[in-house]
């Protein structure tokens, strides 16, 4: 093999053996490189973005109080009249009352 090595450097290389240099990990370090730039390509562009909406999302859920005008779901336009601990009792229509899940709010809209 070490002659194989001597004569034909590119088919040593292409075979996976190293050569008198100890030139042979320079391809396992850069793939190495290569999976942690993917990883950090992949968390700055799906993880963080998404982690950061969801903390959005759980602070507006958290900050719901009376009389706030919300947007369900599922699309109902609703005003808060009471808040409890996982859900909120909400007004769609006048002397129709409706409770609702917190987690079921999709958004607050802003007062008119």
């Amino acid at each position: 093999m070490l002659f194989l090595t001597l004569l034909f450097p590119e088919v040593a290389h292409a075979m996976g053996t190293t050569g008198a240099g100890g030139e042979g990990g320079a391809g396992n370090s850069s793939f190495f490189f290569m999976l942690i730039a993917i990883f950090a390509i992949f968390y700055f562009l799906m993880i963080r973005p998404e982690s950061k909406r969801r903390k959005q999302r759980q602070q507006m859920i958290e900050a719901l109080k009376r009389h706030d005008r919300i947007v369900t779901i599922g699309g109902l336009y609703a005003e808060i009249q009471d808040v409890h601990d996982d859900k909120v009792v909400a007004k769609i229509a006048e002397g129709v009352k409706v409770e609702i899940a917190k987690t079921a709010v999709s958004a607050v809209r802003e007062q008119q």
